[in-house]
């Protein structure tokens, strides 16, 4: 055994009982992405971040290009929460127009309920290392161990081997970078930095360091209908941001020019910090910022008392407390020895290999990890990297799938940590959009729209020309409510439940229960849309715009019924549950359609589109509850004919809601069917998924459906092995994480559980489910079958464990 696995063994076997981490079972080969040459394109590049810092290693010989980003860079200044002050006057007009079925008509006077467009992530630079060596190399390879979230570049010129190794430290806060050759004065180098905004400088300190500093656009308009901003008109600006770049050991010469120059090495260690002015999305960065410059030196200052090995071992510990928890294995043919590229254009050509499939699986909670850290900003579109100006959407927190996919997998894969971010940012949506929903709509409560950005923006963007298909979907505060509560149901925290969570969903449900309106015996909303998707009426014309659409009322339906769950767990509010229950029967049930389709909009209409990439009406079954084989079988066979009739196809995260879709229908295989899809069709070289361009929501979609199909806790219980696919004929997995605070871990064998266990974290009551009898030891258990399936129920107690035995 090598000395780093023993160093790992001994720091899983000391911190076990604290944390709770399984030990990986997965061979270290399996867990690296590793390639024979350097990235031509960010798509190639490798991902490393720290949950604020972001860097990718593209692993050039010659020129080595690394994108740096740092979570709290994004261009604007707090948003403005009235800046239509005549908007609630057009709801009335809009509500008449649909009820007397104009509702194109509606759709134009819709576009008035319209504020500005969010702002967007920004990068913050790159830097350069320009190598003065000459020669050809050999022996070339880039890789990214993501069981220690280290990437590494070697080769060898002449007799000369090179050694670059990264990483990007969350307890230290900086980026960390080795420089090696095998030989004495073989290592010479300039390391250089830019910034794609104007009006930044670069200074040099000293002959060791160099500070790139700038201000960020005022304005960075919504796919750039307008140029970048710099300034208002009153001059007022954006944030501040810099970067510093310091050389901390090295055995040859430093010098600066303003950027760094080394001659004459053979290693050198690099250190580079970065800060902004962000202050909290309600202060202005610029009069009530931060003080970036120093945050930046504090931490490149305390990360320069410890040397490299120091630096490393804190952040390897660090790193391994998340990664470590959960473990999967499918099983191994040896591909491991190949490049990960030619694997996956193996794959797409229809090979087997299930390590490149749990390699996918883990790269996702590898990634969660990396951009999503407590006391960090939410994942946006790109997690926390992006090279561009303008990126794609504005790299922002899109909130009718895409932010909410992000953090799918968080809870079920043992990362509930993880979810802080999105919490502290659904905290600040809540804020501003108790004002979009007075300032709009004349409502109470919290309202959040389509998009969003660090700002907590909150209002229908779109500056009265968006699309209503997009720009004026209404639903945010509610969907973003269930991250809310599933945190509770995973984690059974109730002072969480009672000080965080509760109060701002019955925030969100104050603005629901204003929102709907009556309609012929049923609660409906008006105006509805179903995220951008379109239908044709009964005249053949398309629409955008309808009322009480399928995902309205199944978003509804959800809050409503974790709203009465969470008021009886903590015994408050008998009359508020009432309501809430009256409006959750009210609301207008789903229909099935004539082609046994679950009805997406208010009538059956016909799909402009009929493989469009949202499956919004399909909420209920995922992520919500409200249809379930088990519960509902007809409206979940509707599904079924839903995603049918919509097809495999889709772009990158549209394949990865449908691995979850079919997961939740208990049919393995067309779950396992869209994993492959996505892995052979929707996933670039470096394992980013492809919207396309590169957009994250697909892996941690892809993830996520993984975790349904080997486990499901939806529903109040832990069905085990719920849709295993058959090509995984045996695996184990460990580590994952089911509701009601248990962690459950198992092998199987010919599609059928082996052994497991199930650790009660909260001493909470067990049900289990499963498709084959069980022998489960440490407990008195009440045993039955019905429809097929072995269910089994259990009191349990704190922190203790629970043998399963397949019989």
């Amino acid at each position: 055994m090598t000395d780093t696995n023993l160093l790992r063994k001994a720091f899983l076997c000391c911190t076990a009982l604290a944390l709770s981490i399984f030990s990986s079972a997965q061979k270290p080969e399996t867990l690296r992405l590793w390639y024979n040459q350097p990235a031509s394109k960010f798509e190639e590049a490798l991902p490393l971040g720290n949950g604020r810092l972001g860097l990718m290693v593209y692993g050039g010989v010659k020129d080595e290009l690394l994108n740096l980003n740092e979570g709290s860079f994004w261009s604007g200044v707090p948003s403005n929460t009235n800046p239509t002050p005549d908007a609630p006057t057009f709801l009335p007009k809009v509500r008449q127009l649909l009820f007397q079925g104009k509702n194109n008509e509606a759709t134009t006077i819709l576009k008035n309920i319209q504020g500005p467009d969010v702002q967007a992530f920004l990068p913050m630079g790159n830097l350069q290392i320009q190598q003065h060596r000459n020669g050809i190399p050999v022996e070339y390879c880039r890789d990214l161990d993501i069981s220690k979230a280290i990437a590494t570049t070697t080769f060898r010129i002449d007799s000369v081997e090179y050694k670059r190794e990264f990483f990007v430290s969350a307890p230290d806060q900086v980026i960390v970078i080795r420089l090696t050759a095998s030989k004495k004065r073989q290592l010479s180098f300039d390391l250089t930095g830019n910034t794609p905004f104007a009006a930044a400088s670069i200074t040099a300190i000293g002959n060791n360091e160099f500070i790139l500093k700038g201000t960020a656009p005022y304005s960075l308009p919504f796919e750039g209908r307008f140029p970048i901003v710099y300034s208002n008109s009153k001059g007022e600006k954006g944030m501040r941001y810099q970067y510093r770049v310091r050389v901390v050991s090295c055995d040859g010469k430093v010098s600066t020019n303003p950027c760094l120059h080394v001659s004459n090495a053979s290693e050198v260690v690099l250190l580079v910090s970065a800060a902004t002015s962000f202050n909290g999305f309600k202060n202005d960065p610029q009069t009530n910022g931060k003080d970036e410059d120093a945050l930046c030196k504090n931490y490149l200052d305390k990360a320069t008392s410890l040397s490299f090995d120091q630096l490393k071992e804190k952040h390897i510990r660090d790193y391994s407390q998340f990664f470590n928890r959960m473990s999967l294995d499918l099983g191994s043919n040896g591909k491991e020895t190949q490049p990960t590229d030619e694997r996956l254009k193996r794959y797409a050509s229809g090979e087997k290999d299930p390590s490149l499939e749990t390699l996918y699986f883990q790269f996702g909670r590898y990634l969660l990890i990396s951009c999503s850290r407590p006391g960090g900003t939410a994942a946006n579109l790109q997690g926390i990297w992006n090279k561009d100006q303008r990126p794609p959407w504005n790299c922002n927190y899109t909130t009718n799938i895409n932010l909410q996919m992000n953090y799918w997998p968080a809870e079920m894969l043992n990362l509930s940590e993880l979810t802080e971010p999105l919490i502290h940012q659904i905290e600040n949506l809540a804020v501003n959009g108790k004002d979009i929903a007075r300032n709009f709509y004349n409502m109470k409560g919290w309202a959040v729209h389509h998009n969003s950005d660090i700002w907590a923006s909150a209002n229908p963007v779109g500056g009265k020309e968006g699309d209503p298909m997009w720009a004026n979907w209404a639903m945010g505060s509610p969907w973003l409510s269930q991250h809310l509560y599933d945190h509770y149901r995973f984690t059974g925290d109730k002072e969480y439940l009672k000080n965080t969570a509760y109060p701002l969903m019955k925030s969100a449900a104050d603005f629901c229960m204003d929102w709907l309106i009556k309609k012929n015996g049923h609660l409906v909303t008006a105006p509805s849309t179903s995220p951008e998707n379109s239908y044709k009426d009964e005249k053949g014309q398309i629409n955008v715009v309808t009322i009480a659409s399928s995902m309205d009322m199944e978003i509804l339906w959800d809050i409503f019924n974790n709203l009465i769950e969470a008021s009886q767990t903590l015994n408050t509010d008998a009359d508020l549950q009432k309501v809430w229950r009256e409006k959750r029967d009210q609301l207008r049930p789903l229909k099935i359609g004539k082609k046994g389709n679950l009805q997406e909009w208010i009538k059956d209409y016909a799909d402009v589109d009929p493989q469009h990439r949202h499956v919004s009406h399909l909420f209920g079954l995922h992520p919500g509850r409200e249809i379930s084989p088990i519960t509902t079988p007809a409206l979940a066979n509707a599904c079924r004919k839903t995603l049918e009739i919509r097809g495999d196809g889709g772009t990158g995260w549209s394949k990865a809601w449908k691995i979850n879709f079919w997961a939740r229908l208990f049919d393995g295989d067309h779950s396992y069917k869209m994993y492959r899809e996505q892995l052979s069709k929707s996933t670039l070289n470096n394992l980013f998924d492809t919207h396309p361009p590169f957009q994250i929501d697909g892996n941690f979609g892809g993830a996520s459906g993984v975790g349904e199909m080997l486990l499901q806790s939806h529903l109040n219980e832990i069905d085990l092995l719920p849709a295993l696919p058959s090509e995984w004929k045996s695996g184990v997995m460990k580590g994952m994480k089911a509701r009601g605070n248990f962690e459950v871990s198992f092998s199987w064998n010919d599609g059928r559980l082996t052994t497991g266990s199930i650790t009660s974290m909260a001493g909470q009551p067990c049900k289990l489910r499963s498709k084959t009898p069980l022998t489960i030891t440490g407990a008195d258990v009440t045993e039955k079958q019905e429809k097929g399936y072995y269910l089994y129920s259990f009191n349990t107690v704190m922190n203790t464990e629970y043998k399963l035995t397949g019989r």
